[in-house]
């Protein structure tokens, strides 16, 4: 039988070296549980690990993780049909796998090694593919993040899904580390590992070809039609789409298919040289390469408007990207390697929007709209200023003083360049005096933050899903359409890699409930 201890040790102390020296009796142990404590570090204290371990002693055995499937192949004689090759999509496709179940996975954009092949011209020469860029593509929009596995859901599936990571070539410390990420070059290639597992189990990935329609017999979702015209039929749809895909939005609202606004936020990406977070978080110790680049996280609720401005993806030692999906519009985002060492680190502040108070909640894609006409004025003004590509930005100085000065933009990380404009004329006034409130009350808490020459590239509007797919509580199939499964970010029901994989899992196990009762 094995145990569990606490300790707490300084960042640069050897854990194995502590545990013989502490603990003799003990054989081996394992990591359960691995967070960094910085927050006296700005005052000189060292950052410390506080570990949660799992121990054994001469005589005892670590106990089995795995877990058994039994083989329900039997009961499916139609093969589930999956929207969407995200993590929602792929660890839905998974777990169909554990039950020896064949799914068809759709999706619109290219193998996840292709795409960059397809973005690198959008960054580069501005070149967009609306059907496989940033948001588009197998392996979904947190591809191009940072590979974030942190999550703020509480699941029994979440442990799966970070053994399923690390089985597929992730590092071992993403089970046990309390902020785990993959980074953008490492989780291209699991994703990869994935997709040709399922195809080995005998599942189906269609690259290229979207849905354009949902088959309907009434109320009911039979199966889907694909771009090029072919119709595949099937009881159970999971939609797994992701959060830009406003055609499919647009698909479901005109066959009345239950869906309800919903709140979101936008806002700017701020960047700052490394050393300068790294510096502010850990104080003395900011060259340190055990601790590497530095995180935050900073929130402000304004009790007056009740709104919050907040950090929001955060990309240590990372990069600022052109994200958008449509030629005319254009969107940011952020993303980092596994080794977090650019020179850089970039963070959304963005501002919520509210469903009931800024836009027609009647409307169910006016959240959709709302984010548009942002990105389709940040285009505009490239356009108009620059050469269509590069991003809008001003500095937190001239964001605060209302004003831009002579003085040229400090170099960026950005693979599609920067142009100097006033960001504020993209958003609405609202979103301008939080971003403003926020800055000064963020400067409070992490003093420095608000740095004159710290860059704002706008505009981040694609934080999260603008509707909600309604679906049944327990049978998460839709309220209006049966056989229809919304499903992760898109459908209103996660926000990131590891919620949206798990809720894929959920859908798998609600189906698969479902048809043995």
């Amino acid at each position: 039988m094995s145990r569990q201890l606490q300790i707490k040790l300084n960042f640069d102390q050897d854990i194995k070296a502590y545990l013989s020296s502490k603990y003799p009796k003990i054989k081996d142990f394992r990591i359960l549980s691995q967070s960094l404590d910085a927050r006296g570090a700005p005052r000189g204290k060292k950052p410390q690990y506080h570990y949660v371990l799992e121990v054994i002693e001469s005589g005892e055995e670590f106990e089995s993780r795995n877990e058994t499937y039994k083989d329900l192949g039997q009961y499916f004689d139609q093969r589930p049909l999956i929207i969407g090759a995200g993590p929602a999509g792929l660890f839905a496709a998974l777990r169909f796998a554990e039950y020896g179940i064949k799914t068809t996975i759709i999706e619109r954009g290219d193998e996840a090694t292709k795409r960059m092949l397809h973005i690198s011209k959008y960054w580069k020469k501005g070149i967009l593919n609306t059907e496989s860029n940033v948001c588009y593509g197998e392996g979904g929009a947190g591809l191009f993040s940072d590979g974030k596995l942190i999550t703020r859901v509480k699941s029994p599936y979440i442990k799966y899904v970070m053994q399923k990571f690390v089985e597929f070539g992730a590092p071992q410390e993403v089970e046990y580390l309390s902020n785990p990420h993959l980074g953008s070059n490492k989780i291209r290639k699991i994703i990869t590992k994935i997709s040709d597992y399922l195809r080995h189990c005998g599942h189906e990935i269609i690259y290229n070809e979207g849905v354009s329609s949902l088959l309907y017999d009434k109320h009911k979702v039979v199966g889907v039609k694909l771009a090029g015209g072919r119709e595949l039929l099937s009881k159970r749809v999971i939609l797994a789409t992701g959060h830009s895909a406003s055609d499919i939005y647009h698909h479901l609202a005109n066959h009345q298919v239950s869906m309800q606004a919903k709140d979101f936020a936008v806002g700017v990406r701020i960047e700052h040289p490394r050393v300068v977070i790294d510096e502010l978080q850990h104080g003395q110790f900011y060259t340190s390469e055990i601790l590497g680049a530095a995180r935050y996280r900073l929130s402000y609720h304004n009790e007056e408007s009740a709104k919050g401005t907040y950090s929001f993806c955060m990309c240590p030692g990372g990069y600022v990207l052109s994200s958008g999906t449509e030629a005319n519009g254009i969107v940011v985002n952020g993303m980092s390697n596994y080794a977090r060492n650019s020179r850089w680190s970039n963070s959304a502040l963005v501002v919520t929007v509210h469903k009931d108070k800024d836009f027609d909640k009647n409307n169910v894609l006016a959240g959709m709209d709302f984010q548009h006409e942002i990105e389709q004025k940040a285009y505009e003004a490239s356009k108009a200023q620059a050469d269509g590509k590069q991003l809008p930005a001003m500095t937190v100085k001239e964001f605060l003083s209302h004003q831009l000065n002579d003085q040229p933009l400090a170099k960026t990380s950005s693979p599609s360049g920067v142009f100097k404009t006033n960001i504020r004329q993209l958003f609405p006034e609202f979103v301008n005096q939080h971003l403003e409130m926020g800055l000064k009350e963020f400067n409070k808490k992490l003093k420095g933050f608000a740095f004159d020459d710290a860059l704002l590239i706008a505009p981040e509007t694609r934080t999260s899903s603008p509707v909600t797919i309604l679906r049944d509580r327990k049978t998460l199939e839709s309220t209006s359409h049966s056989g229809l499964y919304p499903c992760g970010e898109g459908a209103g029901y996660a926000g990131g890699i590891t919620s949206a994989a798990v809720d894929g899992i959920k859908i798998v196990e609600a189906i698969i409930q479902s048809r043995l009762r």
